[in-house]
């Protein structure tokens, strides 16, 4: 659907919720606010502008490797997503420039990581969603170990996650990348964190230290601020939980209805 406000820009919608916005003119502009979150991390990574490569798992209307390559021009970028049909609609009605270094695959997102060479990613963002869940096997520890696998020793591990208190999910992610990387740290608003809606949240993990006072600057400078949790306070929400075996993995929650709109 075109946004009315701006002249190239255009809405992508799946089973009737919003998936991703896409400004053609302006592939740096990120309208959904779990998006600039995820930018936010993508422009922190590394000094400005240098090239990275990347692997998104999911890719919805590209808008990550979109911002990506115009943000840090010369990035080598994979795609994989397992909807064909979605991403010949969105190659066809909102193509991706030539050049700009974005490869797309049409496969499962775990069976394509399996299969990634070791050392072989700078960044791997992971906003995977069958309908509005997580699925179950990008949930576990062998699939956390697996992303370390394939992310080079600098580098970072992002996912959009979903959940509301009291985050059994999200808790139970945390656990289980905490098992696998060195730091990890979490953004989200700070009414999800208190327990008073369902919203997204962005995991980093990586095996180094994350700028976690350059990214709260960036999300609390936000038109819907949120807060950047780390060490001591993040472990608190961990408290008991366990890192998921794939044999225990189950989807992220169903969110309620209504849960997601344009951030």
């Amino acid at each position: 659907m075109p946004d009315v406000d701006r002249e190239r820009a255009w809405l992508l919608t799946v089973d009737g919720a919003p998936q991703s916005y896409v400004d053609l003119d302006a592939p740096e502009h990120l309208e959904f606010e779990y998006t600039r979150r995820l930018g936010h991390v993508l422009d922190t990574v590394a000094e400005p502008g240098r090239a990275l490569d990347v692997l998104h798992l999911g890719g919805g209307a590209l808008t990550l490797p979109r911002y990506l390559a115009a943000t840090r021009p010369g990035s080598r970028q994979d795609v994989v997503e397992a909807d064909r049909g979605l991403l010949e609609l969105v190659v066809e009605q909102l193509p991706v420039p030539a050049g700009a270094g974005i490869a797309l695959h049409t496969a499962d997102a775990r069976a394509w990581l399996e299969t990634a060479p070791d050392d072989s990613a700078d960044v791997l963002v992971a906003d995977v969603f069958g309908g509005s869940r997580v699925p179950a096997h990008l949930t576990s520890l062998t699939y956390a170990t697996e992303a370390a696998r394939v992310l080079r020793g600098d580098g970072v591990y992002l996912a959009n996650l979903a959940d509301a208190a009291p985050f059994a999910f999200l808790r139970s992610q945390l656990a289980t990348f905490a098992a696998e990387f060195e730091e990890i740290a979490l953004i989200a608003e700070p009414a999800v964190l208190r327990g008073r809606r369902f919203g997204n949240a962005v995991l980093v993990a990586a095996h180094h230290p994350v700028d976690v006072t350059a990214l709260a600057r960036l999300t609390a400078s936000d038109a819907f601020p949120a807060r950047v949790e780390h060490g001591p306070g993040l472990r608190r929400l961990i408290g008991d939980a366990r890192p998921v075996r794939d044999e225990d993995a189950v989807p992220s929650p169903e969110p309620p209805e209504g849960a997601f709109g344009i951030g």
